[in-house]
């Protein structure tokens, strides 16, 4: 049985076996940057240290606070989500309150589904009315899970050359 845990470096072996799937991608929901060392033992507990800490202080100039969550099974990491507690104009315009990601081989098992469905649980526990989840236009599979959620879309908006799916979902 999946659960939501708090980033803990006990799933090292596990987070580099999923980032090894990725194979480059983006990960959506990880909180991974280009300078983060997500390989070393020292330079992964520094990554978990600063995703933990993104719930009281931004990971980056510019960047929010940021609730993250590791999607596990046992010691198997799966994927991730990320709660962004505020919008900035970028994000209100293209990447919305939450980001989420599923390793590749553990997709088509409802894991975005429900992670998404525990993430609006958490912003209505904080008291928000109303979160903002974005997708690519071109990922059904993704647009799927804001609509099984009770995402309304609101509209596509172009951000260069990606059409991007803007969905509602109501908190009360």
């Amino acid at each position: 049985m999946a659960e939501l845990v708090t980033p803990d470096t006990r799933f090292h072996r596990s987070f580099l076996e999923s980032h090894a799937e990725w194979e480059g991608a983006v990960q959506d929901g990880a909180g991974i940057h280009d300078d983060d060392d997500v390989l070393t033992p020292d330079g992964f507990a520094e990554f978990v240290e600063s995703l933990v800490a993104a719930e009281t202080t931004p990971r980056r100039p510019g960047l929010v606070t940021d609730t993250y969550r590791w999607i596990v099974e046992g010691d198997e990491y799966l994927g991730s989500v990320s709660f962004r507690h505020e919008l900035t104009d970028f994000l209100r315009n293209f990447g919305g309150h939450v980001g989420y990601g599923i390793r590749p081989s553990a997709r088509g098992r409802g894991l975005a589904t429900w992670s998404l469905a525990r993430t609006v649980d958490l912003a209505r526990g904080r008291g928000y009315d109303r979160i903002l989840v974005v997708c690519h236009d071109d990922n059904p599979a993704s647009a799927r899970v804001i609509e099984k959620n009770g995402g309304v879309l609101e509209d596509l908006r172009r951000n260069g050359d990606q059409l991007l799916r803007r969905y509602w979902i109501a908190l009360d």
